[in-house]
């Protein structure tokens, strides 16, 4: 019997037979586990024919037992006898039900978990995925549909790509005309939005109930088109260059116009104005705001396709956003061509490079771990879940690369930038931009099954990797994903279970 796991647990004993579920199952807290409780109680909720009472009374045969310990890592054990046994911390246990959610099944009528004992930790303590609510503005339920889907698969870090050249999507006391101004359309002239300081406290609320930390960015100094609808005098005219150009004509998108929405997705036009002071008035109130709203450590400040600005400008513009940063109390977040710079110590980079890196690239990403900091990888032709599965997809773009499932699997996060200490690589992270995405659906069938791929990459022991064996564990989840009504891509290549 294959059990179909993803990620893969760190050690897994199957027994030979299964723990039968009834509508007498009695959920047993012990040491504080409540919270468990209730996302065990609300997964039960949505079996038909199940339903499961919540006790502190001694455990007996038969009983799911949810055992809290108060260690603060992510590790926990289950062992399924007789009965159902967990152990770990809040988020351990937390995990362990995600992996009891692919351990149930259903035959006829007749819910059961298969025999066995887990002891499993992640290998990597930064497992995360980025939404690109900017180029499409998605409002906070689809948010939170997202975050149900990611921490599934024991994915803990939500990455929210709230501007960029399409719209501004968060509120800003100190500056109301970038949600007035900024924030009224997408890409395309796609409806726009923004979310309320409230809104992204729901957000940020939901997301560490299901033990996933919120890291916002506002990418600087590029990609700000849209503060120049609202505050023209902190933003340069557009640089017109000739990737731009080329990509404007061939999807026939107009090029952008100093004071009008950017409808397109051309990048590296825009560029606030970085040595004028009241550009720096500017972002202290916007960053201040975002860092006092945000519980989780970091906040991340792009520095992303800056193909029209100076490089000692950007690199002097890296190096005070960075310092800045760090003076709001948050561990600054950069994309890898930051490093060019002398970003502040400790500031995490993220690499969106190739999975063969130019030299450029390589030396950039290095210089995040000289200066102390920490890398995440995220290799654009492997980990960008926004590419194409194929060229016929309708979905997607393929400008880095067409990944299918096998090529988002077969990759080793040490082996992507050469030199790098793998104690610097902190983890990796699944970008989702989102171009070409309108809805739900459309997130749901670029996100699964890739997103287990990159999940199994996260948590996985490196040495458990093996193709085969995903393919046929990653097949399996074909009828999770449907009871819980996900869609998602299913390639012919994988043999998929039905409810």
């Amino acid at each position: 019997m294959v059990l179909t796991l993803v990620p893969l647990p760190s050690s897994v004993t199957a027994g030979s037979g299964s723990f039968a579920l009834s509508p007498a199952t009695r959920i047993v807290i012990v040491d504080g586990a409540d919270a468990a409780a209730s996302a065990l109680s609300d997964l039960l909720a949505h079996r038909p024919g199940l339903r499961s009472e919540v006790t502190t009374d001694p455990a007996v045969a038969g009983d799911i037992v949810l055992r809290s310990t108060d260690s603060d890592d992510e590790a926990y054990r289950l062992d399924v006898t007789d009965r159902v046994e967990l152990t770990g911390s809040a988020a351990g246990l937390f995990y362990g039900i995600q992996t009891l959610r692919q351990l149930l099944r259903e035959d006829a009528g007749a819910w059961s978990i298969p025999q066995v004992s887990i002891v499993d930790v992640p290998r990597f303590a930064y497992r995360g995925v980025m939404l690109d609510v900017a180029r499409t503005f998605f409002d906070v339920a689809t948010v939170k549909a997202f975050i149900d889907r990611a921490s599934s698969l024991k994915f803990n870090r939500l990455h929210l790509h709230l501007t960029d050249d399409q719209g501004w999507r968060l509120q800003i006391d100190s500056r109301p005309l970038l949600t007035e101004k900024a924030a009224g359309t997408s890409a395309l002239g796609r409806p726009g939005g923004f979310y309320t300081k409230d809104d992204f406290r729901e957000i940020i609320a939901y997301a560490a109930a299901h033990h996933m930390v919120v890291v916002p960015e506002i990418d600087l100094p590029g990609h700000t088109h849209a503060i120049g609808l609202a505050y023209p005098e902190t933003v340069e005219a557009p640089v017109m260059n000739d990737m731009l150009l080329a990509q404007s004509e061939s999807l026939g998108q107009p090029l952008p116009v100093a004071g009008e929405p950017y409808q397109g997705w051309g990048v590296g036009h825009s560029s606030v104005r970085i040595h004028e002071e009241a550009t720096w008035d500017f972002l202290r109130d916007v960053l201040g705001e975002v860092a006092e709203l945000t519980p989780g450590p970091y906040l991340h400040v792009g520095g992303d396709e800056c193909l029209g600005t100076p490089q000692a400008d950007f690199d002097a513009f890296v190096e005070r956003v960075t310092a800045l940063t760090i003076e709001l109390g948050k561990t600054p977040v950069a994309w890898h061509e930051a490093g060019s710079a002398a970003v502040a110590e400790g500031t995490v980079g993220q690499f969106w490079g190739s999975d063969t890196p130019s030299p450029e690239h390589i030396e950039h990403t290095l210089r995040f771990a000289e200066r102390g900091g920490s890398v995440i990888l995220s290799p654009s032709t492997r980990a960008y879940l926004d590419m194409k599965y194929s060229p016929e997809d309708p979905l997607g773009l393929s400008w880095a690369a067409v990944i299918d499932l096998e090529a988002a699997y077969s990759w080793e996060p040490t082996a992507i930038v050469p030199g790098l200490d793998p104690h610097a690589i902190i983890g990796i992270e699944g970008p989702l931009w989102a171009e070409t995405l309108t809805t739900l659906d459309d997130v749901d069938h670029l996100f699964f099954p890739r997103a287990a791929a990159l999940a199994e990459i996260a948590w996985a022991p490196a040495s458990a990797k093996d193709w085969n064996a995903f393919r046929e564990r990653v097949g399996g989840l074909g009828s999770v994903w449907d009871a819980e009504g996900w869609g998602g891509h299913r390639p012919a290549e994988i043999d998929w279970s039905t409810p």
